[in-house]
């Protein structure tokens, strides 16, 4: 093979797709592979979808990218929808969640200087995963990804996930802990889901104490748990929430979104991003959004993942090695009985694509417009990879 020179960050799977269609993507090859991953979570409606073509077309003849020296109306238009969608009464236009993430800890650091506390603190958790640049690293608990890029940035008290009195505890202990940052659900750390009334206890103690509430809705945004934001099924309205990767069906875009607590804290001058909120990138999100909500899309993903995720226990319930399914809407995982990577490549010759998060669990990020059809197809490509990666028949 020939040599890269590209930074090795990565190790590819030995596949290279050339073309997409709805919820299949096809190799330089011609084979056709069912994507039960979705980018990650970024093309919630599929690949090629006529009205984000129609946008990606329609708007690069117009008008790629000004600068925030100017107003930029698809910037607002998208902030609007937002609000509508959400509640929360102001944007930042990033262009990753990463960058949405800085905003937020930003945001937070603000609010607790606001309040006169000289080294303000955020409360995050374990197995949690909030971004690769230095602050969200620092916020994030995985070793793997932060080994060798210490010293970290300071601020940062980690607690368990799903125990809601080690969170009691540390706010009693830290009283200059001024905000509380998590993932609804959490992705990269495994699937996991909280139980049912730990959001709202979290939400009632940031209440309580102070504190600014930040969901990171990187990975559960855009409809993909079966509402619109994750935090909604906890009848919540946190601070910040902060989103992308499926905003922009996989143009790149982010956004951090401010309500109650978080306003008023960021003035001209004060934050910004280049390439932000561009005319392109806004475009093309509002046409998700306006798409996620005429064809009912979040109402299907709630009804595909419960769908999905019945039908794996069935079919999967005698099986020794799968040890949990677990998961909301179109956001599943597979928890296998030992660490298993290498069992992408037996996806690969099942032509069913998905990842693997926390060394054991096999990940499931699909379209939302994936039809039963492709839903049953995926499941038993899905269970062959497991029989096979056993060396089952």
């Amino acid at each position: 093979m020939k040599k890269s020179h590209l930074l090795p960050t990565y190790s590819p799977l030995p596949v290279t797709f050339t073309h997409g269609d709805g919820c299949l993507l096809y190799d330089e090859n011609k084979q056709e592979y069912l994507d039960g991953l979705g980018g990650i979570a970024v093309c919630a409606l599929g690949h090629k979808h006529p009205k984000i073509t129609q946008t990606i077309q329609k708007q690069a003849e117009k008008l790629l990218h000004t600068s925030n020296l100017y107003q930029i109306k698809n910037s607002e238009l998208l902030a609007e929808k937002l609000f509508q969608l959400s509640g929360m009464e102001q944007v930042f236009m990033a262009n990753s969640g990463a960058e949405a993430n800085e905003c937020a800890i930003k945001l937070a650091r603000l609010y607790g200087h606001q309040r006169q506390i000289k080294a303000p603190k955020i409360l995050v958790f374990e197995t949690s995963f909030h971004g690769r640049t230095l602050a969200t690293l620092s916020a994030t608990a995985s070793q793997k990804v932060r080994a060798g890029f210490e010293p970290f940035v300071q601020g940062f008290i980690r607690v368990p996930f799903n125990n809601f009195e080690a969170v009691k505890h540390a706010l009693t202990e830290n009283k200059d802990i001024v905000a509380i940052m998590l993932e609804p659900i959490q992705g990269e750390g495994g699937i996991h889901v909280p139980s049912d009334d730990y959001l709202q206890s979290i939400y009632q103690e940031a209440q309580k104490n102070n504190c600014l509430l930040i969901m990171d809705e990187i990975q559960t945004g855009m409809g993909r748990t079966g509402k619109f934001f994750a935090y909604m099924h906890a009848n919540i309205k946190p601070d910040i929430v902060t989103c992308a990767k499926a905003l922009g069906n996989g143009i790149p875009i982010g956004a951090c979104l401010a309500s109650q607590r978080a306003l008023g804290l960021m003035h001209p001058g004060m934050h910004g991003s280049t390439f932000g909120g561009n005319p392109f990138a806004t475009k093309v999100a509002l046409t998700v959004l306006e798409t996620l909500v005429e064809e009912n899309l979040i109402q299907r993903a709630a009804e595909l993942g419960k769908l999905i995720q019945n039908t794996l226990k069935e079919k999967l319930k005698d099986n020794p090695h799968v040890k949990d399914i677990r998961g909301k809407g179109l956001m599943l995982g597979i928890e296998l009985d030992k660490p298993c990577r290498d069992i992408l490549l037996v996806g690969l010759k099942h032509r069913v694509l998905f990842s693997v998060t926390a060394n054991s669990v096999i990940r499931l990020l699909p379209p939302y417009i994936l039809t039963d059809e492709e839903a049953h197809i995926m499941i038993n490509r899905l269970c062959q990879t497991i029989d096979a990666y056993y060396g089952e028949k």
